[in-house]
């Protein structure tokens, strides 16, 4: 892990702050930032696409950003993510965490905490393109997609 984190300062995106190193913040930190960053984006997508009530899209934004389909998406790309990608995932993933989604398995929960520390490692990092990359696809995955 260190070495993967190393190998990534060297090749700092574009637009990337320096001052920020997301590798040093706690997984669940990046997860809890992560967590928001996606609800957003997830929420933008449907706003979007078509103007109704507010629960229409609560019910579909659940359907997407639910720990089951976050579980989903991670056992689904997992083995597609860069070296560091992994790291931070299994930071996340095997951070302690001290609750659990009403309706996921610890396991799901995990991986979606995982899910959710990449995402905000990406949006620390200035990665944009490979966040809208994994959230777009995370929406596709639930049928969700324009």
């Amino acid at each position: 892990m260190a070495e993967n984190l190393e190998q990534e300062k060297e090749q700092q995106p574009e637009g990337r702050d320096s001052r920020i190193h997301p590798e040093l913040y706690s997984p669940l930190a990046l997860a809890y930032l992560g967590d928001a960053v996606l609800e957003l984006a997830v929420r933008e997508h449907f706003v979007r696409r078509a103007n109704k009530q507010a629960q229409k899209y609560h019910k579909e934004v659940t359907g997407v950003v639910s720990a089951i389909s976050q579980a989903a998406f991670m056992d689904s790309i997992e083995e597609e993510l860069s070296g560091v990608e992994q790291d931070i995932y299994h930071r996340g993933r095997n951070a302690s965490v001290h609750s659990k989604a009403k309706h996921a398995t610890m396991a799901e929960y995990k991986k979606a905490t995982g899910l959710e520390a990449l995402i905000g490692y990406l949006y620390l990092t200035g990665e944009k393109e490979r966040m809208d990359d994994l959230i777009g696809r995370l929406i596709r995955q639930q049928g969700a997609a324009d």
